[in-house]
């Protein structure tokens, strides 16, 4: 069974994505085509970018570079649970993304967005451009959740029919993407 790693991109007090995280993981588990695990940004604490070698080379010197390796490279999948910040992905998002390299190759990735308007689909749009760097597949399905805020109840995310038949889509696809491109995957550790 492949493992989903789900990333937890804003770091905010009081932020929304932990809840919409908590939901999206509970839902994902639920779904039971992964093994789940949830990497929280705002924990990991992750320094801005101290490493002293370019992260290619993945000659890590600092043990939360390490651990974030592990984490990422255990990983057969990636969702993102973004807020968008004035049009754009969170600059810890950016941070983790930047401190590998590898690690995050031939990984299918599904958004799941949120804000006001715009449901966080202009951060989405951003950070395609980044993952399709380091190899990654972003999938179309995609969660995007307009007016967030409006599905909390007592600190929990509570959506509406369509944001869940969204995160099944996504979830589907997912697995599919996560088990063609096992292959490259398992060359690439070779490779290492």
């Amino acid at each position: 069974m492949p493992t989903l790693l789900i990333v937890i991109a804003s770091t905010r007090p009081g932020r929304v994505g932990l809840p919409v995280a908590q939901w999206f993981e509970q839902f994902s588990r639920q779904h039971g085509a992964f093994q789940v695990q949830v990497a929280d940004l705002l924990v990991l604490n992750l320094p801005m970018m101290d490493e002293p070698h370019h992260p290619r080379f993945a000659q890590y010197t600092k043990p939360h570079t390490k651990e974030w390796s592990r984490i990422v490279d255990s990983s057969d999948a990636v969702v993102l649970v973004m807020p968008e910040y004035n049009y754009a992905m969170t600059a810890p998002l950016k941070n983790a993304l930047d401190y590998l390299y590898q690690e995050w190759h031939y990984k299918p990735v599904g958004l799941v967005s949120y804000g006001g308007p715009s449901g966080g689909m202009r951060a989405a749009q951003m950070v395609k451009q980044v993952v399709t760097t380091l190899k990654m597949m972003p999938i179309p399905e995609s969660v995007a959740i307009p007016f967030v805020t409006q599905y909390l109840h007592d600190g929990i995310f509570e959506p509406p029919d369509m944001i869940q038949q969204a995160a099944q889509a996504m979830l589907d696809e997912l697995v599919k993407w996560a088990n063609a491109l096992e292959p490259l995957r398992a060359a690439q550790r070779q490779m290492r």
